[in-house]
C-alpha cells in the first residue's frame, strides 16, 4: 500500500492478482452472480486506488478491503431491492447445445443431485439477512477469524459468534431436507 501511495500502477497489478479471487468469490457468495461480482470486486480495487492516500494500517489489510468489498455488496443488495430485475439470459433446458458424456464425470442422479443441493445451500445463504450472509461467506468460504470479521462488520467478537450461530441455524433449517438423509 505505500507503493501504491506513492502512484505505483505495478503494485496494485501486484495487489489485485494476490486478492482478486478472494473478492470476487465473496461479492459472488453474497450475490449469487458471477458477472456482477466480477464488476463489484473491480470497483473494490478503483476505491483501493482512490483511497490509498488515507489508508493507515491499523488493522490488517484485508479487513480494510473487505470492509470495501462489504460497504459496495450492501449497497448493490440494496440497490437491487428498489430495481428489482430479471435476465434476458435465461433460457430453456431445450436451448443447450449437445454435450457428450464426460466419462470420468459421476452418475447423472449423484450429479443431479449434487447441482440440486448446491442451488439450495445458495438460495438458503441468500436468504440470509445481509450481515448473517456476509459473515458466513467470510468465515466459510474465506476462512476469516472472528476478530477480523468482528472488525469487518463492526460488531464485537460476541456478536459476531452470535450473528453465526443464527445464520447457521437457518441454515441448517432450510437445509434439513438435505441434512436428514
Amino acid at each position: 500500500m505505500e507503493r501504491i501511495k506513492k502512484g505505483d500502477t505495478e503494485a496494485l497489478r501486484e495487489l489485485i492478482e494476490a486478492h482478486q479471487h478472494r473478492i470476487v468469490g465473496a461479492v459472488a457468495k453474497m450475490l449469487g452472480d458471477e458477472s456482477d461480482a466480477e464488476d463489484i470486486a473491480q470497483q473494490v480495487f478503483l476505491r483501493v486506488w482512490k483511497s490509498a492516500s488515507r489508508y493507515e494500517p491499523t488493522a490488517k489489510f484485508t479487513t480494510w478491503l473487505y470492509k470495501i468489498t462489504r460497504n459496495l455488496v450492501f449497497n448493490e443488495l440494496r440497490r437491487r431491492r428498489r430495481h428489482p430485475t430479471q435476465s434476458m439470459d435465461a433460457s430453456s433446458e431445450d436451448d443447450r447445445p449437445f454435450q457428450a458424456p464426460d466419462p470420468g464425470a459421476k452418475p447423472p442422479d449423484t450429479s443431479l443431485l449434487d447441482d440440486e443441493m448446491q442451488v439450495a445451500i445458495q438460495q438458503a445463504i441468500d436468504a440470509l439477512p445481509e450481515i448473517q450472509r456476509m459473515a458466513i461467506v467470510l468465515r466459510r468460504y474465506d476462512d476469516v477469524s472472528y476478530e477480523e470479521i468482528a472488525e469487518i462488520l463492526d460488531l464485537s467478537v460476541p456478536a459476531v459468534k452470535s450473528v453465526l450461530f443464527r445464520a447457521r441455524t437457518e441454515l441448517r433449517e432450510k437445509l434439513k431436507q438435505y441434512l436428514d438423509g
